[in-house]
């Protein structure tokens, strides 16, 4: 019996570890659709993101994490800057270092689709100054354009075209980011 509980207890922790150490982000452009997701996993370096996406266009897009869990479209500014707690420069190429949410380019095939592996080095789903869960969560958010990797304060990588949220709380409720009935209210005014 009492090997029992504790096999119970290690396999309720490594439940919990998981479920700590883990995200899925549903990503969705502008219009609300669902374009894909991000799966992003804690490693010893940083935090690992498996991205699986449609519907982009063909070619180099900028991709980072910004600092509000807010998906507000179509513009999604509502998602803050870059993910920046060290006050760094822009840049994975910047000679002074980048901010903790600079990710490399991702590569839309000619079908729009990506299927990407990055990695966010530094940053951690865990506690600490380096989280990208700090407050209530932060953001990924594609570009339109590819991120030179120098550029201040983005990286000229265009207009933000995808969104998803990273949450504190892995089970809160998904819902897409923008309602199109209100974007289009927004439009006619």
């Amino acid at each position: 019996m009492r090997v029992f509980i504790i096999v119970l207890l290690l396999i309720l922790a490594s439940c919990q570890s998981n479920e700590e150490t883990v995200r899925t982000v549903d990503m969705y452009n502008a219009s609300g659709d669902m374009i894909g997701t991000a799966k992003l996993l804690e490693r010893p370096e940083g935090v690992q993101v498996k991205l699986k996406l449609e519907g982009l266009a063909p070619g180099y897009h900028g991709i980072h994490v910004h600092e509000y869990p807010k998906c507000e479209g179509p513009e999604f500014i509502s998602a803050g800057n870059h993910l920046n707690p060290d006050g760094k420069e822009h840049g994975l190429m910047h000679p002074e270092g980048s901010h903790l949410g600079d990710l490399p380019n991702i590569e839309a095939d000619s079908g729009g689709l990506v299927k990407a592996e990055l990695m966010l080095a530094g940053a951690t789903i865990m506690e600490g100054k380096k989280s990208i869960l700090k407050g209530e969560g932060t953001s990924l958010i594609i570009h339109e354009g590819q991120d030179d990797g120098v550029s201040q304060p983005g990286g000229n990588s265009g207009a933000r075209i995808a969104c998803g949220k990273i949450l504190k709380e892995p089970n809160e409720t998904k819902e897409a980011p923008t309602d199109p009935t209100k974007f289009n209210e927004k439009q006619e005014e």
